[in-house]
């Protein structure tokens, strides 16, 4: 079977480094600027950044109603921190101009963790991934604060004063997590992703 191809939305944020980890992991990874790139993907990851500049930026690039269509049509679609919010179907604290995706069936709080000083490491056990917790990487990090039944919580942080918070999910083909997997050399979540993609296929 032909390795998935994945794009990596490549408008701001850590692209090189999602590229990096697709590649590692098996997918044939390329950088997402235009509809004709999005047409020739298996799956899709939105990067961690800044949430408002990507949502200026895919307007920009005329890529909102390809990426809509796309997500309704089943493409499996993975958002890290900024990714996540870009996927909510409510976010709190974000401008009002910010449009998102409206995939996954839940709230998220933007920059809920605090701003960069607040920046954190902590250990995430994710439902499906074995070997146990994940170093997760969280940077001025969203969290979910309500989702819908349809949603699966896949992590939450264990502890210190955010212990309880949900900061992986999914939703059929729709994954999201507040993190950055990207930033560490632990390529599992990355190649849980894969694995959908080629499920998807």
């Amino acid at each position: 079977m032909t390795a998935p191809v994945i794009g990596v939305l490549a408008l701001q944020g850590d692209v090189r480094e999602h590229l990096a980890a697709l590649a590692a992991v098996g997918a044939q990874a390329r950088p997402v600027r235009r509809p004709a790139e999005l047409d020739a993907v298996d799956g899709l990851v939105i990067p961690g950044g800044e949430s408002t500049t990507i949502s200026k930026m895919v307007e920009l690039f005329e890529l909102r109603e390809p990426i809509d269509k796309r997500i309704a049509a089943g493409m499996p679609v993975y958002g890290s921190c900024a990714g996540m919010i870009m996927l909510a179907a409510e976010v709190l604290d974000g401008r009002p101009d910010q449009r998102g995706f409206d995939g996954i069936a839940m709230t998220v709080r933007r920059n809920a963790f605090g701003r960069q000083v607040d920046s954190f490491e902590a250990p995430v056990e994710i439902n499906g991934i074995d070997g146990g917790p994940l170093h997760a990487v969280f940077i001025r990090a969203p969290w979910v604060e309500r989702v819908g039944p349809d949603v699966e919580v896949l992590g939450t942080v264990t502890e210190g004063p955010a212990a309880g918070r949900i900061v992986a999910v999914r939703q059929n083909n729709l994954l999201a997590t507040s993190f950055h997997p990207e930033l560490t050399h632990d390529r599992r979540l990355h190649a849980y992703f894969v694995n959908l993609v080629r499920h998807a296929r």
